[in-house]
């Protein structure tokens, strides 16, 4: 029997490198297929599990993901703790939901984008797809438990079928830090919060200069029939629109016009709107543009975006926010005011379209940007499709984009040379001759019970020198050495490692003198 497996397995690995081969040479899929379907076969023939055990494979992530080391992790997990300090200053209570939706709770909810949804194979009779986002799975959530009111923050992983950009912090696996007012409130109030949210944090974390684009879905639907664009084709269009931060403005227009099918003159009326940006002032200047003013949507989103961005200003943000009419994000549930949290880069190289920015009635040139790493919006419509009644839940949220902020704090701890404490151990315990690992379990178990955060070498009998170069390495700022005298005399000694001053402590005060040293410090 043995003798027969070694064959199939021999059989199994020449099948494979065909297949590899075939893949490799770009052949048809119908021929890679039926020499897959033989691979499948022979393995099969074992019983399920055919893996050779010699078998040579690349070691890798899968596409579009990466794993973090201690150094990585001990940095997102201080962006994470910083963000989460401003959403409980907010009021913001957590929740989790589970990583994968029945399918059709994430059907239709995202427009083009959906085509990026992760779908699993039938588990049980199941249809299941990973979660694209936080925020479908929220308002899911808030139907199911007939919740009307909450103010909850969530951070977790989502997954993308996109094209990963992992320079650009653009992956298939990632992190987003939601934070969503839920319930039904005076205009504009619950809004205005969430771009302080997102200004506080951006502040916080201190990245680099940056704005808070603004915009209105239904100025932008009322900008699109003012200029022409059939009712059926607004979210189309918008999509296109979406593509201005990254495609210039010849781009999008020959997209709206020979893919779409948008006749030239709407495009064209389109492109004299969606180079504008500013501020107040903009908002007057439209509310008596004479085509806006024959739309009622129109009118409506300029409205909004006046009380927005009065309330803005008491929120210390006008140097901090842009009324933007190319801002367009593309998923379809948002039904009010959209934003974006974008950083600036004097230097940086991006396709964008030229824009003309009205500050104080003057035009200026806006510095290009780098890329966008929160945002969010109002979505009053969505928590009704999940309910059985239709109830709506009015909502506003914002999602902060932790993987492009981490790339940048990433590359500037990479340019600086720093080296991040991956650990909280507050003190060693090491011993200065042999013979002493028990008495380090003894100090160890009386620190451990204290709450200090301490650790030794897992080695018997240590050399002093490595214990202490241990230290140095991971930044541990304090050293208890043990030795037979001091022992005796119910002592030890506690070294700062930065100065190498030392101290003799009574054993049975060395936790107390640990906390002393840690609150001078």
């Amino acid at each position: 029997m043995s003798d027969t497996r070694e064959q199939i397995l021999e059989q199994i690995k020449v099948q494979g490198d065909l297949v590899r081969q075939l893949k490799a040479a770009k052949e048809s899929k119908e021929k890679i297929d039926e020499q897959v379907a033989r691979l499948l076969a022979l393995k099969a023939t074992l019983g399920g599990d055919a893996a050779p055990t010699n078998q040579k494979f690349t070691l890798k992530t899968p596409k579009g993901t990466r794993d973090y080391g201690p150094q990585q992790m001990t940095l997102r997990q201080g962006v994470l703790d910083k963000i989460v300090q401003v959403f409980k200053r907010h009021g913001g209570e957590a929740i989790d939901t589970p990583v994968f939706e029945l399918k059709e709770v994430l059907t239709g909810k995202y427009g083009e984008d959906s085509k990026l949804i992760y779908d699993l194979k039938d588990q049980g009779g199941e249809i299941l797809s990973m979660r694209y986002d936080l925020t479908v799975p929220l308002a899911r959530y808030l139907a199911m438990n007939k919740i009307s009111s909450i103010k909850r923050y969530h951070i977790a992983k989502v997954y993308r079928r996109d094209n990963p950009a992992m320079t650009k912090g653009r992956y298939r696996e990632f992190y987003q830090c939601d934070f969503d007012i839920a319930g039904t409130y005076d205009p504009m109030l619950p809004d205005a919060e969430c771009v302080k949210i997102v200004s506080e944090i951006l502040d916080t974390l201190d990245i680099g200069d940056y704005v808070i684009k603004l915009n209105h879905r239904q100025l932008l639907d009322g900008m699109f029939q003012a200029c022409g664009v059939p009712a059926d084709s607004f979210r189309t269009i918008c999509s296109a629109v979406d593509k201005l931060d990254k495609s210039p403005w010849a781009d999008v227009r020959k997209e709206m016009v020979e893919e779409k099918g948008l006749d030239e003159a709407a495009a064209d009326r389109i492109g004299e709107y969606v180079r504008l940006s500013g501020g107040a002032e903009l908002v007057e200047q439209l509310l008596v543009d004479e085509k806006l003013k024959a739309v009622p949507n129109a009118v409506k989103g300029l409205e909004g975006m006046k009380l927005l961005l009065k309330y803005c200003s008491i929120f210390g943000l006008d140097k901090r926010v842009s009324f933007d009419l190319s801002l367009a994000r593309g998923l379809d549930y948002y039904t009010g005011v959209i934003y974006e949290g974008v950083l600036k880069g004097e230097s940086a190289t991006v396709a964008s379209p030229a824009k003309t920015s009205q500050q104080n009635g003057e035009q200026t040139n806006e510095p290009a940007t780098v890329g966008s790493v929160a945002g969010g919006g109002r979505y009053d419509n969505l928590v009704g499709m999940f309910d059985p009644r239709g109830k709506a839940v009015p909502c506003v949220g914002v999602s902060i984009g932790v993987e492009r902020i981490f790339s940048v704090l990433e590359a500037r701890a990479a340019a600086s040379g720093l080296k991040l404490r991956t650990s909280d151990v507050e003190v060693y315990v090491a011993s200065a001759h042999k013979g002493l690992h028990e008495a380090r379990l003894k100090v160890l178990n009386l620190l451990w019970d204290a709450g200090v955060k301490a650790e030794h070498s897992y080695k018997l009998n240590p050399k002093l020198l490595v214990q202490l170069q241990h230290c140095e390495e991971h930044q541990i700022p304090l050293v208890v050495v043990l030795g037979d005298a001091e022992l005796a005399q119910g002592l030890v000694k506690l070294r700062e490692v930065t100065t190498r001053a030392e101290t003799n402590v009574k054993l049975e005060d060395l936790a107390a003198e640990i906390r002393r040293r840690q609150q001078s410090a």
